[in-house]
């Protein structure tokens, strides 16, 4: 059987593809999900790993919720509305948890249309690199639904309150030049050049120490929905746990050496 999510190591970065292109990588398949979440845990526990990419196989990064299924109440559409209730939450619901609690920086390499769940997918990432063909939209409403996987939440964080009520009450899609205007993608590249991108940028963030980099994650996560003194408290917290690492004393040594860092200790 092939594997819904595919997991290539590249050095200190994991690259994840969405491998379902026959439905155009919808996310709301039980095989993939159950995939998901066993792989953001391994990485999570894996030190050495310092940036996980997120793509899609095929033309498309994630049409979202797989319509024939939701056309059918079957899978988790399936049953009265306590049933299709309890089928967000332990089925799509997982995965923006999986990417919350994730504390290694994650990259959405999008290839293709973002659909639906499949744009909230990009949301839950750190940073968005496009592809000249990519297409976001929040477009719900148009099949009579609502955000029902934390778009709500991410969209509005990303671009601002106009602009994601705008996405979100138009299901209108949104090109990727018109993404990076708006600020939801980092950057847009043609399509050829979308892996090549997406994979300096991670080498970039590789270059810095594993852990430190799961600590300022963390931190960024944090602030978004804390107070300013609380969030003092924990970065005080966290640096004094950084000043006492091998990583902070290796580039502090390399720096006033005038060499590069001898490597990237965990220990």
């Amino acid at each position: 059987m092939t594997s819904p999510l595919l997991v290539q190591r590249n050095g200190a970065v994991a690259v994840l593809t969405i491998n379902r292109p026959e439905t155009r990588n919808d996310v709301t398949d039980a095989a993939f999900i159950d995939a998901l979440e066993t792989t953001c845990r391994e990485i999570g526990a894996d030190q050495e790993i310092a940036a996980v990419i997120l793509t899609g196989a095929g033309s498309a990064f994630s049409s979202g919720g797989n319509i024939k299924a939701m056309a059918a109440r079957s899978g988790m559409f399936a049953g009265d509305p306590a049933d299709v209730r309890e089928g967000y939450r332990r089925f799509v619901q997982r995965i923006p948890r999986c990417f919350y609690e994730l504390d290694v920086p994650t990259i959405a390499a999008v290839n293709g249309p973002a659909i639906g769940a499949g744009c909230d997918l990009t949301l839950m990432c750190d940073i968005r690199i496009a592809s000249e063909q990519a297409v976001f939209a929040e477009s719900f409403v148009r099949v009579g639904l609502i955000p029902g996987d934390g778009g709500a939440w991410l969209l509005p964080r990303v671009l601002g309150l106009s602009r994601a009520c705008e996405m979100i009450f138009t299901g209108d899609p949104v090109d990727a030049r018109t993404a990076l205007a708006w600020g939801l993608v980092s950057s847009v590249v043609a399509a050829n050049e979308l892996m090549p991108a997406a994979l300096g940028v991670a080498g970039r963030i590789a270059q810095n120490p594993p852990r430190i980099l799961r600590m300022a994650k963390r931190l960024v996560r944090e602030g978004l929905t804390t107070r300013l003194e609380t969030l003092l408290e924990l970065s005080a917290s966290y640096q004094a746990l950084a000043h006492h690492t091998p990583e902070h004393e290796d580039r502090l040594r390399a720096i006033l050496e005038r060499k590069p860092p001898s490597g990237r200790p965990t220990e």
